[in-house]
């Protein structure tokens, strides 16, 4: 289910395998199996409706390759073990410039000065969602607004 409040969010993905992704104009990348996070937005009238879309990507119902993790999430080895989001504020990339660099230059960052969205870190799932959350929860003290929030929320469909 989506809230069409909108705000940031991060995907924490499991990447099961090794994938070699072509990854649009970035090109192809070689990725370890292990953990990443992609932060991204999903401000205007859909809200969190881009989080679902990312959910149907990775099951494998949805095959347009729009964004760059839409390359991540259509690999078959990919899944998302759940999201942390920020509601009713923009803080993706104040929450990207918290997390460990990524692997990819530019992945997620074509809109915005940021060296990548897509992190990753040798400490697994469980430390790497609770770097993710870490960051929103800074990024939204940061930002000085009340009426913002941060939750986790499962990686499949809610």
């Amino acid at each position: 289910m989506s809230d069409a409040v909108g705000g940031s969010y991060t995907l924490v993905v499991d990447l099961a395998a090794d994938a070699t992704l072509s990854a649009g104009a970035l090109g192809e990348h070689r990725l370890p199996a292990g953990a990443y996070a992609y932060t991204g937005s999903a401000l205007g009238a859909g809200g969190f409706a881009r989080v679902d879309r990312h959910r149907r990507t990775a099951r494998g119902d949805h095959d347009v390759r729009h964004w760059h993790v839409d390359y991540l999430l259509g690999h078959p080895a990919a899944r998302i073990d759940r999201v942390v989001r920020s509601t009713g504020v923009d803080v993706e990339c104040a929450v990207a410039e918290r997390l460990p660099a990524g692997p990819v230059d530019g992945f997620g960052a074509s809109d915005c000065d940021c060296p990548t969205h897509l992190a990753a870190a040798g400490d697994g799932l469980d430390g790497l969602a609770e770097r993710a959350l870490a960051a929103h929860e800074a990024a939204v003290a940061a930002s000085d607004d009340p009426a913002a929030t941060v939750e986790v929320v499962a990686g499949s469909e809610e």
